[in-house]
C-alpha cells in the first residue's frame, strides 16, 4: 500500500496513521485504484473493499474507519461511537479519544491535516479546502481536541498532499474574498500568467493558520496533487479534462487499541 512519506514525529508516538495515495486498490477507470470515497459514482463494492484494504494496512488494532460527509464547512464532530455510511455527519473534521477508531479525511486537492496529542491521547483529522481554511475549521478542530482534554502545546499537526500554488489559479473574486477578510492574506497569492488571475498557496495558507495556534509542531508534505496523476486524484485536473467524476485519496489517523 503506497503512502506519501510524511509522518508525525512526536517521540514515542502511539498512533497509526498515513496519507494514502490512489495506488493499491481495486477501482478502475476514473477511480483507478484506491478510491475511498462513498460519495463518488464508483462501484460501492469496490470503495468498501478499498477502505477495508486501508484498515488492513493499519494493523489488527483498528476496528472501524470513519469518515464524514464533507461539505467545506468549519464544523467538527467529536467521535464517541461509530456510524454507518448513511449516517455520516455533515462536518469537515473529526476528533476522538477512543482507541481503535480510525478517522479518515477524503481529498482530491484540498488539504488533509492530521493532529495528535501523544501525552493526552487525543487525535483529530481535518479537511481544509479554501472555504474551510478561511472559515476556521483548523481552529475549531484544535479547540475540539482541547475540549476533550488535549493541551495546545502538546498537539502535533501534519498537512498532507494537496494542490500547490503553481497549480492553483484563481480569479479576482476569489482573491478579494480573502483580502476582504484580512489584507495580510495577500501574502498567499502571486500574479498568474492570465491577467486578473492569481496563484493561491493553499498549503502555505493552511500552515499559516496552524502557526497562529501555538502547537507543538507543524509538518507539511511537498506533494502537489494536481500534476502527480500517478499517485493522486485531483478534482481540478478532472474538471480541466471535463471528466464526469473523480476519486478521492484518504488520510487516516487512529489511536492504537490496548
Amino acid at each position: 500500500m503506497s503512502q506519501d512519506p510524511v509522518f508525525l514525529t512526536a517521540d514515542n508516538i502511539t498512533t497509526t496513521h498515513g496519507f494514502f495515495t490512489r495506488i493499491g486498490g481495486l477501482s478502475t477507470g476514473l477511480y483507478d485504484s484506491l478510491n475511498c470515497a462513498w460519495g463518488s459514482k464508483d462501484s460501492l463494492s469496490d470503495v468498501m473493499t478499498n477502505r477495508a484494504l486501508v484498515v488492513q494496512s493499519l494493523g489488527n488494532r483498528i476496528s472501524d474507519l470513519l469518515s464524514a460527509a464533507q461539505v467545506h464547512s468549519n464544523r467538527v464532530h467529536s467521535v464517541d461511537q461509530v456510524w454507518t455510511r448513511e449516517r455520516s455527519p455533515e462536518v469537515d473534521a473529526l476528533v476522538t479519544n477512543k482507541p481503535g477508531i480510525a478517522l479518515g479525511i477524503l481529498t482530491a486537492d484540498c488539504a488533509p491535516i492530521l493532529f495528535h496529542d501523544r501525552e493526552n491521547q487525543i487525535i483529530g483529522a481535518a479537511h481544509a479546502g479554501w472555504k474551510g481554511a478561511i472559515g476556521g475549521v483548523l481552529e475549531n478542530t484544535v479547540q475540539a481536541m482541547i475540549d476533550l482534554g488535549a493541551k495546545r502545546d502538546s498537539i502535533h499537526a501534519c498537512i498532507g498532499p494537496c494542490i500547490h500554488q503553481a497549480s492553483y489559479e484563481v480569479d479576482a473574486g476569489f482573491y478579494k474574498t480573502f483580502l476582504n477578510q484580512d489584507p495580510v492574506f495577500e501574502n498567499w497569492f502571486t500574479d498568474a500568467k492570465r491577467e486578473g488571475h492569481y496563484q493561491f498557496d493553499l498549503p502555505g495558507f493552511v500552515k499559516s493558520r496552524l502557526e497562529t495556534l501555538s502547537l507543538a509542531s507543524i509538518q507539511a508534505s511537498l506533494a502537489d496533487t494536481y500534476p502527480d496523476e500517478e499517485r493522486f486524484f485531483s478534482y481540478r485536473r478532472a474538471t480541466h479534462r471535463n471528466e464526469p467524476d473523480y476519486g478521492r485519496q484518504i488520510s487516516v489517523i487512529s489511536l492504537e487499541a490496548e
